[in-house]
């Protein structure tokens, strides 16, 4: 009898526990210049380091978008753009860190637009 007590009680706690987890939030941030595996590595290894509450990082660099899911009470979805942005590559509405661009590889950086003459 003792034993079951003591189980439903242990039961008790961990669901309480659980219920007390703030659900995960998700969205999908587009990152136009993510176009190679190259650019998928360098942000998915970067990044999340910078991040308290990221969970998960997957660039789709085909579509050159990321889906991201977090932690709210950890994290916020401008602080994991601004770690994007933080690895060269413009997140939505936050541009590149200039000098880490600077270092990107060639396939990772935008286009040249030919200067008008």
């Amino acid at each position: 009898m003792k034993q079951l007590v003591t189980l439903v009680m242990a039961l008790g706690i961990c669901l309480a526990t659980l219920a007390q987890q703030p659900k995960l939030q998700r969205a999908e941030i587009k990152i136009p210049q993510a176009k190679c595996e190259q650019c998928k590595q360098i942000i998915e290894s970067t990044a999340p380091k910078y991040v308290d509450g990221l969970v998960k990082l997957n660039v789709i660099f085909k579509r050159g978008v990321a889906q991201v899911q977090w932690y709210p009470d950890r994290t916020n979805l401008e602080e994991i753009k601004t770690a994007i942005a933080n690895c060269g590559f413009d997140a939505d509405d936050i541009t590149a860190n200039e000098d880490v661009y600077k270092k990107l590889p060639a396939c990772c950086k935008k286009p040249e637009t030919p200067s008008p003459k």
